[in-house]
Parts: structure tokens; sequence; C-alpha cells
């Protein structure tokens, strides 16, 4: 596997041992999609009365100063600076042509008073909300129709509280679903970077319905037992770039999503040209993962340069019958994984449906999946590829793949049906399915 090619995380001083089969990446970037802009006009939060102790309620103060910068609408946006120290408060709305920016040692932190959190409307594409029927908490950080916004700083914290939404939901005492760390819905123009994220209630960040999203030198930290906490999941968006950032949760890392069942597929949004580079990570569940929620399609997904330790599955597509929606050329190449339980998943029968109105006739569609230069080492079982009788998943192709360390009993091999597609340079071997690429003809993506 000596054309592995990785990007060392400069992030991050500690050599691992494999750095042998490592070397630097070119280094590419998609973040000039929105260009970084800078902000002449400058308000502290401090001008509005908040305080940094950590007890105060600063609920007010926040939305006192977002409104001020949109009253205002100075030209070039303007910057709301949060200096030192530790801000409790409630959720609170973006708005447009505004940075937010977090000094180091700066600290957001969300109030764990649930009972007067807001409601909003459950998304259109899925219908209701995600864990229970009915609306959903309004995320602790929000937007909705923005234009030109940036979450940036020295990297200081937004602290979601998670644990009290968390408990909530093993106690299964929650009247709606849980709220999401950010959410921006309807946007454009948008950069989040140099900030960490931690103990979010839901999901981190959920950009919905945006286009022109950049997500770069983020940490996202959350336990490993935490419900739900996945790291970043691009939603019916357009022209997403996720690079450079740190992510450990409880969920999936990454996980690209176009809505849920009938209502995604009414919605009609997909997901589409999506990049994900040079992202490292830990979690009990998916590194890199497409779906569940696909019915809206999802389209034109670039993953490389991905470090993964410690996860349940490395790289997992998912989707289900219900579901509708294509999901079609997905490229991802240079991964290296370490103790993972399952190396390489795709599979057409993950996820639950929001309710019982959903077609079971609407079968989603999988082609032109290209999988290259993965090393795994400590994999329990190299990886299934379950397609569906009625429509199997298509042009799947696996090249320069070495998945070994799985020892004992509980190594397994390749498992797969309904697939046709090619392999390459893959250990251990693939099932049958895959017949080899030299021959198949089928692996029109050049490896």
């Amino acid at each position: 596997m000596h054309r592995l090619v990785f990007s060392i995380f400069v992030c991050f001083l500690a050599i691992p041992p494999f750095l042998n089969r490592r070397v630097v990446a070119d280094f590419v970037t998609c973040s000039g999609i929105v260009p970084m802009r800078y902000r002449y006009a400058k308000i502290s939060i401090t001008d509005f009365g908040a305080v940094g102790d950590g007890s105060t309620m600063n609920t007010e103060a926040f939305r006192a100063a977002i409104y001020r910068i949109e009253i205002l609408r100075r030209r070039g946006g303007t910057l709301l600076y949060i200096p030192p120290g530790v801000y409790l408060t409630g959720s609170f709305n973006l708005t447009s042509h505004m940075t937010l920016y977090l000094a180091r040692d700066a600290v957001i932190k969300a109030t764990q008073d649930t009972t007067n959190w807001p409601l909003i409307a459950p998304l259109p594409s899925y219908g209701r909300g995600r864990e229970l029927p009915g609306g959903r908490y309004m995320s602790f950080i929000h937007g909705d129709r923005l234009r030109d916004v940036i979450i940036t700083g020295e990297n200081g914290t937004i602290d979601g509280q998670g644990e009290v939404w968390w408990n909530m939901w093993r106690q299964r005492t929650l009247q709606f679903t849980r709220p999401h760390l950010i959410e921006l819905m309807n946007s454009q123009s948008i950069i989040i970077s140099n900030v960490v994220f931690k103990n979010s209630p839901f999901w981190n960040i959920h950009p919905v319905y945006c286009s022109n999203v950049v997500i770069q030198h983020v940490t996202i930290l959350a336990p490993s037992d935490s419900p739900n906490t996945d790291g970043i999941d691009p939603d019916s968006s357009y022209r997403v770039c996720i690079e450079d950032s740190y992510i450990s949760t409880g969920d999936d890392l990454v996980a690209v999503k176009s809505g849920w069942d009938e209502y995604g597929i009414a919605y009609g949004r997909p997901s589409n040209d999506i990049t994900i580079r040079r992202v490292t990570g830990s979690s009990p569940f998916a590194g890199i993962a497409i779906g569940s929620e696909t019915s809206g399609g999802i389209e034109n997904v670039l993953a490389e340069h991905i470090n993964l330790y410690n996860v349940g599955v490395g790289i997992h597509l998912k989707t289900n019958t219900g579901r509708g929606g294509v999901i079609k050329n997905i490229s991802i190449s240079d991964v290296y994984m370490e103790n993972v339980r399952k190396g390489i998943r795709i599979a057409g029968d993950v996820g639950d449906h929001p309710d019982d109105k959903f077609d079971p006739n609407a079968l989603p569609v999988v082609e032109g999946v290209t999988i290259k230069n993965v090393w795994g080492e400590k994999v329990q079982q190299p990886g299934s590829i379950n397609g569906l009788k009625n429509s199997p998943f298509t042009g799947i192709c696996l090249s320069n793949i070495k998945l070994g360390g799985g020892t004992g009993p509980r190594k397994t091999p390749w498992q797969c049906s309904d697939v046709r597609g090619g392999a390459v340079e893959v250990s251990p071997w693939p099932c049958s399915e895959l017949i080899s690429a030299d021959h198949s003809g089928v692996c029109t993506i050049p490896f």
C-alpha cells in the first residue's frame, strides 16, 4: 500500500506509528467557495450587559446585540466580539452579514433550563421531528434565510451542555426532538471555522437547505456514549466544504443527508457537491456516512484524506426501502482506519421511518460508488455490501484496499448481495459479486 497518500493533520502534534505509510498530501482546499470577509464595524457582547461569569443569564444581551446588527445594516456587516469568559445563555438567532467571533478562552454555554426552550416547525423534508412527532426544539444557535454569516475566532468554545437532553432521551421523557447545537436553514455564504463545539444536545452542525458553506479547522467533542451527537450533517445542501477538522462524538462524524421518506421525496432537494477532506476522528458509529435519510438524493460527494480511530464502521453508505432517492457519484479515497468493527458497509436496510405512510415501493438507487486507497489495521470485519433485490446497487468499485488485523472467531469475510461492480487489489478479497475490475469494465471512474 505504498501508494497510499494521507494528509498529516497539522493540528495534532503526536506522530502516529504508521507514519511510514503516510506522506503529506499536496495541499488542496475547497474553502475558496466562500471568501473570508473582514468586518470594519465591531461591537462587543459586553456592550449589551453580558457578564462572563458562568452563572449570569445573557440571553437578552445576545438577542439585543444581534438585533442591533440587524437594524443598523452596516455596509460590510458587523462583528460581534465575545471576550474571554463563560457566557451562559438560552438559544438565539443569528442575522445576515455578521461575524460571531469568539476570543481565546471565550465560552458560549447553553443553559440547562429546558422549560422555556423555543419550539419551531419540523423541517418539510422530514415531516415531523426526527425523534418525535410534532415540532422540535430550536437549535442553540439558529438562523433561517441568512446570507454572509461567519462563526469563527481563536478556538473559543460553544458548549451545548447536552447531558440534560441526553438524560431525557435515555429516560424517554422528551416531549419534542432535541435541539442541534447549530442549525442554519435556507442560508448561503456561510463560514464556520476555528471554534470548538462540545456537548451538543443532538447533531452538532446542521446546515440544511443551504448553499456555499465552508466548515474548517473546527473541533467537535462529545462523549462516546452521548446519543445521536453527529458531528457535521450537511442536509439537502449544495456546495459544502468540510476540511481540516477533528471530531470525536457519540455518532457519525460526518453524515450527508437529504430528507426522510415520503417527505424528503416530496420536497425533492438533494445534497450535491459535498467535499470532506482531511478529517480525523473517532466514534462508536460511522466515520464517513451517507444517509440514512437520503430521500432527496445525494450526488457528487468527495471524501479524501480521512483518518479514523476506534470507530464502529469506517465508511458507511446507508439507505432503506421507502427512502427513494438516488445516491450516485460518490468518491472516497485515501482513508486510514484503526481499531474498527467493520471497514466498509453499503446497506439498503438501515434506518427507521417517520410514520406508516411511507411507500415500500419507493426504492433507493445506488450507483457509481468508488472507494480506493484504504488501509485498515485491527479491522474485525472488512465489509459488507447489501443492495435490494428489486434495486441492486450498481457500479460499486473498490480499489487498492487492505483491511487487516482481525483475529479470532469474530473475523468474518466480506458479505454481499444484490450488488454489481468491480474490485482490484483488495485484501481480503471481496465477494464474488465484485468481479475483477481489470475484466469487468464497470469502473468508469479512473483508479
